[in-house]
């Protein structure tokens, strides 16, 4: 059963007895006060395992590796402390490379442990043997391969600082056999030094003078605000520089959360399925100042349209994002807080944004996100929209890919920071169960939603066994439309209804599977109904889930269709 831990750091020098490499990882572990370990053992790691019977560490069993390090994903998303994987060599090792992407692309912070055969044997295709090192070394922000034992305390604790500074990103570790078996006294204090990576937070004081001027003088400024404003840990400098200049705040789909949906400063989010006010702002906006979002093809649409009147300023801690997409007239490298909090202190002359940010509510109330309702059939909104009033949006939503996830995060207005879990840049079907344990363990007191898709939901439906094991009071909400929803409505807008496999005629009954688990299910057809479950599936501290029939015919609008700007969005319609 997981239990709550409290730790202390110890001293960082080693006991003088000589000590094995998995009891120096174990130590080291417990000297970045990690609480919980997502893992799988097998051959290569039962060394480790061994050592893990005694810890006083928390230690989550998955019942497949990619659920164990999506799961390390959704408790870093709330967190924001590095996840931690362990897996076996081979396969254990490569069942973990989407996740490792899917944290690549989205900013996560992981350290992942993984077996590998004995140094004596790597290279000749051992059993088990995987090379995951050059595998993994193009999505990863950095990995090692531990050659000796006295290097552990080292490399680890350099792979938690890299993991969680600058850019976040995952860090693997490649752990020897023999290297974890072998034992070696180490005395030396654990100090970290990587001349070659050195994260630039503070801002240059003349890029951001330049942006300060800028807005002194633009008439229709838009900030963007990416998830580097949840990372930075800058919601509160992002609310306050906004109040203080007036300034409307567009999201991307990671961002949401950085800045309250009930603001009136909030404009809502943009991109392919952003609302028709977010898209207008950023086609008509003179100044755009993206803060931590890196211009993804999702957000932008064609390039050749995007923010075609907008000077454009860019404020991030990678210096590779910036000018990688969109010119970018005033580059600013830096944390997020850190320019935020500078950009609050040179303050500049306050724009005149009265009658820009009259446009923008004229928008919102005019082409709102909408859909029709005849009753006759269960509408995925419908659900959505429930499950915000329900809640008081307050809760932690964690979702798959797909059309339900774009519903969630057009329907479900985000108040608070740390509340989105979702899979952005790789798209990942199969992230949301997993993610929402890592999610629920992470805040044990929060509701947490898992919105999924029948498609979705079947690639990694065996980690239900962790939920009902640790007792998470996940509800899990299934939209069910028979189908892959999101290839579906690719196929009927562009591919002539081709729907070329598809559809998902044969299914389990989900409310069975659940129950097949000890948990409770419901199977879900109409607004009345969903409401009265929904009520009673709120009610208690237990893990739910619920099957919603919806329509099968829905599809998510506004869409920005491929080739097309942001301002050509297709489905709008005018209240």
């Amino acid at each position: 059963m997981l239990h709550e831990t409290a730790f202390t750091s110890g001293n960082t020098k080693a006991e003088s007895k000589p000590m094995s490499g998995a009891e120096l990882l174990l130590r080291a572990l417990i000297e970045e006060n990690v609480e919980v370990i997502f893992g799988y053992p097998g051959g290569a790691v039962l060394p480790l395992y061994d050592e893990i019977y005694d810890a006083d560490i928390a230690h989550v069993l998955p019942r497949h590796e990619q659920g164990g390090i999506h799961a390390a994903e959704g408790y870093a998303r709330i967190t924001g402390k590095p996840g931690v994987v362990i897996v076996t060599s081979g396969p254990g090792a490569t069942n973990i490379v989407t996740g490792l992407t899917d944290a690549m692309m989205d900013s996560l912070p992981l350290v992942v442990f993984t077996g590998q055969v004995a140094t004596n044997v790597i290279g000749t295709d051992a059993f088990q043997e995987a090379d995951i090192m050059g595998i993994t070394t193009p999505i990863t922000k950095y990995n090692y391969q531990v050659r000796n034992i006295e290097d552990i305390p080292r490399i680890v604790k350099e792979a938690f600082y890299i993991a969680q500074s600058g850019r976040p990103g995952p860090v693997l570790i490649d752990l020897p056999k023999n290297i974890v078996t072998g034992k070696a006294q180490v005395s030396e204090d654990v100090e970290i030094h990587l001349p070659g990576y050195q994260p630039t937070t503070k801002p240059n004081y003349l890029q951001i003078r330049k942006l300060t001027e800028a807005v002194s003088r633009a008439k229709k400024p838009v900030i963007l605000a990416g998830a580097g404003i949840l990372h930075a840990k800058a919601t509160e400098e992002l609310k306050q520089y906004a109040e203080m200049q007036r300034i409307p705040v567009v999201h991307t789909l990671l961002g949401l959360g950085g800045f309250p949906a009930d603001h009136e400063l909030f404009v809502g989010m943009a991109g392919m399925h952003g609302c028709y006010a977010a898209n207008m702002a950023l086609n008509e906006a003179d100044l755009l100042i993206n803060i931590g979002a890196r211009f993804d093809d999702r957000l932008t649409g064609n390039l050749d349209k995007f923010a075609p009147n907008a000077i454009v300023a860019h404020v991030d801690i990678d210096p590779a994002e910036i000018g990688k997409n969109v010119p970018t007239k005033i580059p600013v490298v830096a944390d997020a807080k850190e320019a935020l909090k500078e950009l609050i202190a040179q303050k500049g002359e306050q724009p005149q944004t009265e009658e820009w940010l009259a446009t923008i509510q004229t928008w919102k109330r005019d082409y709102p996100y909408t859909y029709e309702d005849d009753g006759s059939l269960l509408k995925p909104q419908k659900v959505i929209e429930m499950l915000y009033e329900k809640t008081n949006g307050e809760a932690i939503v964690v979702t798959d890919v797909g059309q339900h996830q774009m519903w969630a995060a057009q329907y479900y207005k985000f108040k608070n920071p740390h509340r989105w879990v979702t899979s952005g840049g790789l798209g990942t079907m199969g992230f949301g169960l997993p993610a929402s344990i890592g999610a629920s363990i992470a805040d044990r007191d929060a509701t947490v939603l898992c919105i999924t898709g029948d498609g979705s939901f079947q690639m990694c439906s065996q980690e239900l066994a962790v939920v009902k094991e640790l007792n998470l009071p996940v509800k899990i909400i299934i939209l069910n439309n028979t189908a892959l929803g999101m290839v579906i409505q690719w196929q009927e807008l562009f591919y002539e209804k081709r729907y070329s496999h598809s559809k998902i005629p044969v299914q389990p009954s989900f409310e069975k599977l659940a129950e097949a688990y000890g948990i409770q299910g419901y199977t879900v057809s109409d607004a009345e109904e969903a409401d009265r479950v929904l009520t009673e599936a709120l009610s208690h501290r237990e893990p739910v889930l619920i099957d919603f029939r919806i329509d099968p015919e829905e599809n998510v609008f506004p869409m920005v269709a491929p080739g097309k700007g942001l301002s050509e969005m297709a489905g709008v319609k005018k209240r």
